[in-house]
């Protein structure tokens, strides 16, 4: 199997054209409240980071609620709604991008489907936690490879939780988290998941992954 590294995967027509979230609302129908079962509001406590934001429309909506200088959005494809002054929006892959601080709540709505090295990423995004904040993100650990029982059990012993029937991963708290495997690639040809999109799958060996920075 020719396997990508991330540089070819953000090229692809499956990642970088991706719309999964263009038009995701805040609430209604079409909406993160309605993916995510809650209000990110009333969750966003000092600061509400959402990875791959898609346009940021949700994000836009909220700032009309809270404070815009507590909201964060960061997407690989600059294709950004005008936001309002101090609501950040930002262009940038988020195996790459960094915050300079912490947040109550982070989010990643279907996004992880898209990423290569989906278990780094992971780790990176539980540092960025406040104390009791609360990471929410679709991932179904069909699409790493090898996952399965092994994967879901070294995440629950990390104080990572995984709802299996609504491919949800969620966690409280900062976490380090250092799991046995070493990334090989992306696969951008998986096809369809359970959202009936074309997603990425990712390719691991069993072995010590390098510390996350």
């Amino acid at each position: 199997m020719n396997l990508l590294d991330d540089s070819a995967l953000h090229s692809s027509s499956v990642v970088a054209n991706n719309a999964m979230n263009r038009e995701r609302q805040l609430t209604g129908v079409n909406s993160y409240a309605r993916v995510l079962g809650f209000d990110p509001v009333e969750r966003a406590g000092n600061g509400w980071l959402d990875l791959c934001c898609g346009s940021g429309r949700a994000l836009i909506q909220a700032a009309g609620r809270i404070d815009p200088a507590r909201l964060t959005g960061v997407d690989l494809v600059d294709a950004f709604a005008p936001a309002p002054p101090g609501l950040t929006l930002v262009a940038a892959p988020i195996e790459t991008w960094t915050p300079g601080r912490a947040f109550d709540l982070i989010t990643c709505v279907h996004g992880l489907h898209y990423v290569g090295d989906k278990l780094a990423v992971l780790a990176r995004v539980l540092k960025w936690l406040a104390p009791a904040g609360t990471f929410v993100a679709d991932l179904d650990l069909a699409s790493i490879k090898p996952g399965g029982r092994r994967l879901t059990a070294l995440l629950k012993a990390a104080g990572v939780g995984y709802d299996g029937r609504r491919k949800r991963i969620t966690c409280v708290g900062p976490r380090d988290l250092g799991l046995p495997y070493r990334y090989l690639g992306a696969d951008d040809r998986a096809g369809p998941n359970y959202t009936g999109q074309p997603v990425v799958n990712s390719y691991y060996e069993n072995g010590l992954t390098p510390p996350i920075a």
